[in-house]
């Protein structure tokens, strides 16, 4: 085994190349070792996996573990206050995405039908419906608007709310526990603290929907007796962080990034059939969902180096989705590349649920941005929107804006 060097503090998380870049350090170090030995603060040997294909190899074998009660979970080095690692966290019920099959299978197997891609394009005109809807509401605000407080967030929140079957009036519950969990630099405490919050009320919601079930996935969940209340609990705590942190940030940090590039906005204007590329375009480029662990179960060979069993493997689909040996001049935003295989999603069995719905949500977000607002434009320098670096999943904390009158595009169709 080649010997681990340290590297340097604060890789991999900081983005100092710009708001949609990668980290410098970690392109230098993808461009020279796309499987990079490394050291823990702890001392504890390790591995960095930048390069796509190694990237998605990880991904798609399961000898590499999702599992963190079989490894130690250590944390980001730029997370002050906190321990350089913990002991292996136990296994939580329900929470599939930090399983191996066979129990991941019989879990998300339980939740495969809710999300087809059949199921979400019957849901699609509702969910164009909500957007519209807040988006009229955004014409009824003086300007400047956060974009996110005002749209960004609600559009997914109402979403995930509707499919699941979680009242829309306790938001603020989720919206601000979860915004906690999320949060890099606090104690263990504060974490769990955020997470109790969050089980604690799905816990009795989904006890209510076993006592009286409604038509939402969270009922039909609750109808299959073979699941626990903890079970049920720890699967409602992914879906709804999931369903509305990820497109959440996508939709505010998407907007930011077309506004920065306004030649592609006007093409997109033009010519929403651009739309579902862009989207696609824009997952790869942002990548708002970055680093993962995994625990390898075995020696495994990976990109020429050998990784040994017990090691601890931290993945970035960041720098993956930015490899040039994947993607030409893939540092470069643009709205007519092929990008369907970049790694926003995941890939492997762990591949998002959600990702059809996601889909659909940015495409009626950012089309009915563009269509409806024209003159849509940031209220304060570039330089002042205020980044989410200090949160597991990145984007924009706000995205003020102007520009909000209807456009004329939009009063042709009303008038229509």
């Amino acid at each position: 085994m080649t010997r681990p060097v340290p590297v340097p503090h604060g890789l991999p998380m900081k983005r100092d190349a710009g708001p949609f870049a990668p980290p410098r350090q970690i392109t230098r170090l993808r461009e020279a070792r796309p499987v990079s030995p490394l050291v823990f603060p702890d001392g504890h040997e390790g591995w960095l996996v930048t390069g796509y294909d190694a990237v998605r190899q990880v991904m798609a074998d399961t000898r590499f573990s999702s599992r963190q009660d079989i490894g130690v979970l250590h944390v980001p080095y730029e997370t002050p206050g906190m321990p350089a690692a913990t002991e292996p966290s136990p296994q939580v019920p329900g929470l599939f995405i930090a399983m191996d099959p066979p129990d991941h299978t019989r879990l998300r197997g339980r939740l495969t039908g809710a999300f087809t891609v059949r199921r979400m394009k019957q849901l699609e005109e509702r969910i164009t419906e909500i957007t519209e809807r807040q988006l009229d509401e955004l014409t009824r605000l003086t300007p400047p608007v956060d974009l996110v407080k005002e749209f960004a967030l609600p559009v997914p929140s109402l979403v995930i709310c509707e499919l699941l079957g979680v009242p829309y009036a306790d938001r603020e519950n989720f919206q601000v526990n979860s915004a906690r969990f999320l949060v890099k630099d606090q104690t263990l405490d504060e974490k769990m603290a955020a997470y109790g919050a969050m089980t604690a009320y799905l816990a009795e919601l989904v006890t209510g929907k076993r006592a009286e079930p409604g038509e939402d996935i969270l009922s039909d969940l609750a109808s299959q007796d073979d699941l626990t209340i903890e079970e049920l609990t720890g699967a409602a705590f992914l879906l709804l962080l999931a369903g509305h942190e990820t497109t959440a940030n996508m939709l505010g940090l998407g907007t930011f990034a077309l506004l920065e590039h306004p030649q592609q906005s006007a093409e997109l204007r033009a010519d929403p059939d651009l739309l579902p590329g862009a989207v696609e375009e824009l997952m790869r480029y942002l990548s708002v969902a970055d680093i993962f662990y995994r625990y390898a179960t075995e020696d495994i060979e990976l990109g020429g180096e050998t990784i040994e069993m017990g090691s601890t493997v931290v993945i970035s689909l960041l720098a993956a989705n930015h490899d040039s040996r994947r993607f030409d001049d893939a540092g470069i935003l643009d709205i007519h590349r092929e990008a369907r295989g970049h790694l926003s999603f995941g890939h492997g069995v762990h591949q998002c649920l959600g990702q059809q719905l996601a889909r659909i949500e940015m495409r009626a977000g950012f089309e009915g941005l563009l269509r409806r607002f024209p003159d849509l434009q940031l209220a304060v320098p570039a330089s002042d929107v205020k980044l989410r670096t200090d949160m597991n999943i990145y984007g924009v904390h706000e995205l003020p804006v102007t520009g909000l009158s209807v456009g004329e595009s939009a009063r042709s169709r009303f008038r229509s």
